[in-house]
């Protein structure tokens, strides 16, 4: 055989290595699944109701004497512009008879509405935010005094933190100091006015629609 012959003998051979090589390359490669999507991030704007239980004490440690359960509902709706929350909430509690000192005797918080702002930052499914807002509390009698009658107005500020989860369902932990200023009482020593001060802590849950 001559050397011309070899030689496409040789170039023909390293050609048809090499088409087999890309066809089974071709066969190998398989094209990404044109029908997936990047499931939605999680969302915190809308509407929400739920409710909530915890500790209302006139102390910061909850398990303080002079405690009382609390227990209630709560609803709101959330703005949210990326990683950023701003919301609204009204919040009704029942203070299951929070005992806080006053001149001469102790009087007992029955009932509290709340009216309060929220801003806080997501992360994906968990928002971290801070509460601020106007309060109205129902005092009752106590021991050795007798309270205001009607409704008091109040301040509170505090935080939470609340965790999404599917089906519109989230968990949160929350902390408020109220403050509700001049309260008068009425003892057998007289009138007097107190300043009164809470600190509550309550879980609850929260559904969105």
């Amino acid at each position: 055989m001559s050397l011309s012959a070899k030689s496409f003998l040789f170039a023909a051979l390293a050609i048809a290595a090499a088409t087999n090589a890309s066809a089974a390359d071709l066969t190998t490669y398989q094209a990404p699944d044109a029908g997936y999507e990047q499931p939605p991030a999680f969302s915190w704007g809308g509407a929400y109701f739920g409710a909530h239980g915890g500790v209302a004490s006139p102390k910061l440690n909850p398990f303080a004497s002079g405690k009382g359960l609390t227990a209630g509902v709560q609803a709101g709706y959330n703005f949210q512009v990326g990683p950023g929350i701003l919301g609204a909430e009204l919040e009704g509690s029942y203070l299951g008879n929070n005992e806080v000192n006053v001149p001469n005797g102790k009087l007992e918080e029955r009932f509290r509405g709340a009216a309060k702002a929220k801003a806080g930052l997501t992360f994906d499914r968990t928002l971290v935010y801070g509460t601020a807002g106007l309060t109205m509390t129902k005092f009752d009698g106590g021991r050795g005094v007798s309270g205001p009658s009607g409704w008091k107005q109040g301040y509170l500020f505090g935080g939470g933190i609340e965790q999404g989860f599917g089906g519109g369902l989230s968990a949160k932990v929350e902390y408020n100091y109220v403050m509700t200023n001049d309260v008068s009482t009425t003892s057998s020593s007289g009138r007097s006015k107190t300043d009164v001060r809470d600190h509550v802590i309550k879980a609850g849950l929260n559904y969105r629609f």
